[in-house]
């Protein structure tokens, strides 16, 4: 048994609910004194402070972050989330703080994973392995993985869920959404009840590790003819609702291809681009995941790694129709065939203002210019991302237009904009008309 020293990132999950609770309501506690305290500074210096200003300070979004690293589990799941999906909005500073989440966790310390092994395992879990690295290779929200040879000789990866996940979901949720209601990020009028059962719902289903198992086995099956891909096989005797036996598969962190050559980042974003494409139109189930860390390269092979289908989520054939009817009338420029279309996927109500309607078709034919235009589009060169998001938050900024679409729809729309995100990091060329034609 491989041992490491000790490593100050080892810290323990809180696993009781009371203990999770206080440390929200600490934490609440925390951030208001640090609003009054600052509120006062500036009304003595004859100033009107805003409340929303004195909660978005560095101070309070660096209490969050490290807080919700702490806890790990859902907590900390809806912070990458949120912090994934309003990096773009928040202040440079806020933004920097908040993608600490998306960064590697704290991890338990040995005697806590070593319970939960043998929780999962038996007393006599060591006789499995030649080798076990109890010093974990990758920390993220919900497990850590550890890399392990059997007896037999397989290389393995052992994702290894943190104690007290998933019985701590549901109150995680709850408070992470208390938390930004009593931030004032979402207006009071606005009904999130139906998110946050979906979010809840999601989670539980991440924290099943033996349903991510079924999902790695299928995705495997519906790649076998894509040899650009590498899906991990999984070995369903060593894994668990707890535990995820697997292939461990080499690679480099997919955001490291920044330095690569032009033609290598062009094509791993045009298989990646691609396959989300096959997801919707072919597969009918997609990994709606869009962490980066999902995604590996192996410079030796070329090919693309993908990891966790904790996130996998299936389509009705409906889904497919709708958002192929939406791309056809953003491709032939019909103004009332796109609204009609974005109307039918949910993005707005029949009650919504034809103000609102208006800036929602013109965001979607911005989003329509790389399709639109043959050959290459360069993800770097250009000022769309800036253009689009300066309509999405002007957008989000109007309280009276608060809308939250279906929730499959929303899930995969966090996907492609993962991607586009990612498109740009990369600076990559993708001929997306090329990719998208045959599925029209």
């Amino acid at each position: 048994m491989t041992t490491h020293k000790s490593d100050p990132r080892a810290l323990a999950v809180p696993s009781g609910s009371l203990t999770r609770m206080a440390r929200f309501g600490g934490l609440a506690v925390n951030i208001a004194s640090n609003i009054a305290l600052q509120g006062a500074r500036q009304v003595a210096q004859g100033q009107r402070p805003k409340a929303r200003d004195l909660l978005l300070t560095p101070a309070n979004a660096r209490k969050v972050a490290d807080q919700l690293a702490h806890l790990r589990g859902a907590a900390m799941k809806v912070g990458q989330l949120i912090s994934m999906d309003a990096g773009d909005i928040l202040p440079p500073e806020l933004a920097e703080i908040m993608a600490r989440l998306r960064a590697d966790a704290y991890y338990m310390p040995r005697g806590q994973l070593r319970r939960v092994l043998r929780d999962n395992w038996g007393e006599a879990w060591r006789d499995h392995f030649e080798t076990f690295l109890l010093q974990p290779i990758a920390a993220a929200s919900i497990g850590q993985v550890h890399r392990a040879r059997t007896v037999d000789g397989r290389e393995l990866a052992i994702k290894v869920q943190y104690p007290g996940v998933r019985r701590s979901i549901d109150s995680d949720v709850n408070n992470v959404a208390a938390l930004m209601r009593y931030s004032g990020a979402l207006p009071r009028q606005l009904d999130i009840k139906p998110m946050l059962d979906e979010a809840k719902r999601q989670l539980h289903e991440e924290a099943d590790y033996e349903r991510e198992g079924r999902y790695l086995s299928r995705f495997a099956t519906l790649l076998a003819d894509a040899p650009d891909f590498v899906v991990p096989a999984l070995y369903p005797d060593l894994t668990t609702s707890n535990i995820l036996a697997m292939d461990f598969v080499d690679g480099v962190d997919i955001e490291t291809l920044t330095h690569a050559p032009q033609a290598t980042r062009d094509r791993v974003m045009t298989l990646l681009i691609g396959l989300v494409f096959r997801e919707l139109f072919e597969f009918q189930v997609m990994q709606t995941d869009p962490n980066f860390a999902n995604y590996r390269y192996q410079p030796q092979t070329g090919k693309v790694v993908l990891l966790d289908f904790g996130a996998s989520r299936e389509f009705g054939p409906e889904m497919a129709d709708q958002f192929r009817r939406l791309i056809r009338a953003g491709l032939d420029g019909g103004r009332e065939a796109v609204r009609q279309a974005i109307r039918d996927i949910g993005f707005f109500a029949d009650d919504t203002s034809p103000r609102h309607q208006r800036l929602m078709v013109d965001m979607f034919e911005m989003s329509m210019e790389p399709l639109k235009r043959p050959g290459l589009f360069d993800f770097a060169h250009n000022d769309l991302a800036m253009r689009m998001r300066e309509a999405g938050m002007a957008l989000g900024a109007d309280r009276d237009f608060w809308h939250i679409p279906p929730m499959d729809t929303l899930f995969m729309q966090r996907k492609f904009g993962g991607f586009y995100m990612l498109a740009t990091r990369l600076k990559a060329r993708v001929d997306l008309h090329a990719i998208i034609a045959p599925y029209l």
